[in-house]
């Protein structure tokens, strides 16, 4: 199926007819399978009753859209073809007919990149992030973009005054990482390990130094290390030293009081290794958060006794939910969160395939906006 022929893509007017004030198409992002982000002439979305379009002026890059790029699609995300990319912010250039009113033209808005339903066996038990009918958004790598009904009712905010478009835009990622941090006993003076600083290892180091915890970050590359100091880590360990995964646990225990390991570990990786290597880091009675997910089919063994005899807990953490959106929007606008902390440069659209690649072969650790032009 051609992009142009899509479902999500027939034309150029509001529910109604109403027309919209832009030109038919647009250059665009298009995923197309694994490794084939082509950039090409898409007509602009079109918009449902409930639905609005915002001009994208901010889409920043991150782990999620590189794995997608790399499998070729995503079974709840994104199937191909379909304009690529989900951390967005920009400005409401239409609505549909049953937008809330106070959704309005020229508004400078973030939308989050999924909404739950609400109504089903997970969300009444206040797990939203299980909802059987979660909602997902993309189209962030283009200059126009349709945001679904869903989101625009509950996820779709207003940008505060004084708020870059790039700062709002990471308010996704945030929102994840300040969920793991709220599902997890953590208090001012712990001694937290974050395995792992790309740009969500990063943000943890941010989040809880900024609230008296005593952050041990474990990085492989000089400038990932670099910016967990900045970010306020007390001690910042290269994993690529050491002769083996037994040492770099040890390296970590030696760092905690007595010796004992960590009073949790947050693990920002996803690979098996580092799963086991974080439940070795952890104190009696300490907890480990699996965020960084493992690819399908990964195999990871524990010594039974380590967990159980050593009480330790285990969480795994996955997405965000409207509560932490909020909560994420708030410490954006507060300035306790910043883009430039993790934002290391800035691309053209044109430039974004090559820029995957990059990502890819680890020549870019850190966040980048991509600037879509409408020409």
């Amino acid at each position: 199926m051609s992009v142009a022929s899509h479902p999500r893509n027939l034309g150029q007017e509001l529910a109604g007819g109403a027309p919209i004030a832009l030109r038919e198409t647009m250059t665009a992002a298009v995923l197309y399978g694994p490794e084939d982000l082509r950039i090409e002439r898409v007509p602009v979305p079109t918009i449902g009753e409930d639905e609005a379009l915002i001009r994208v002026e901010a889409a920043l890059t991150c782990g999620t859209d590189l794995k997608v790029w790399r499998n070729g699609s995503h079974a709840r995300m994104i199937q191909p073809p379909e304009v690529f990319g989900h951390e967005m912010a920009g400005v409401v250039v239409a609505t549909g007919s049953r937008v809330r009113k106070d959704i309005r033209v020229g508004m400078r808005v973030v939308p989050a990149n999924s909404a739950p339903c609400g109504s089903c066996f997970y969300c009444l038990r206040h797990q939203e992030t299980l909802c059987e009918d979660l909602v997902f958004n993309n189209g962030a790598y283009a200059p126009f973009a349709r945001i679904p009904g869903r989101i625009v009712e509950k996820n779709l905010l207003e940008i505060p005054e004084g708020v870059k478009f790039e700062d709002a835009a990471m308010i996704e990622p945030l929102a994840c990482v300040l969920r793991g941090v709220g599902e997890m006993s953590i208090a001012s003076g712990d001694t937290v390990v974050v395995l792992g600083c790309g740009p969500i290892g990063l943000k943890f180091v941010r989040v809880l130094a900024a609230h008296g915890v005593q952050v041990i970050a474990v990085a492989k590359r000089p400038a990932q290390m670099d910016a967990a100091r900045r970010l306020g880590a007390r001690d910042v360990l290269n994993a690529s030293e050491g002769n083996n995964d037994g040492d770099l646990v040890a390296r970590v225990r030696k760092l905690t009081d007595s010796q004992r390991g960590a009073d949790a570990v947050i693990e920002a990786v996803g690979r098996p290794e580092a799963w086991q290597q974080a439940i070795q880091m952890a104190r009696r009675g300490g907890m480990v958060n699996f965020f960084g997910g493992c690819p399908r089919g990964s195999a990871v063994e524990f010594d039974p006794a380590a967990i159980h005899y050593a009480e330790i807990t285990i969480k795994s953490t996955f997405h965000h939910t409207p509560h932490y959106i909020r909560e994420a929007l708030a410490a954006i606008s507060s300035g306790d969160v910043k883009a430039s902390d993790f934002v290391s440069g800035e691309i053209s659209l044109e430039e974004l395939p090559e820029w995957f690649q990059r990502m890819k072969d680890r020549q870019s650790q850190m966040k980048t906006v991509v600037r879509a032009n409408d020409s």
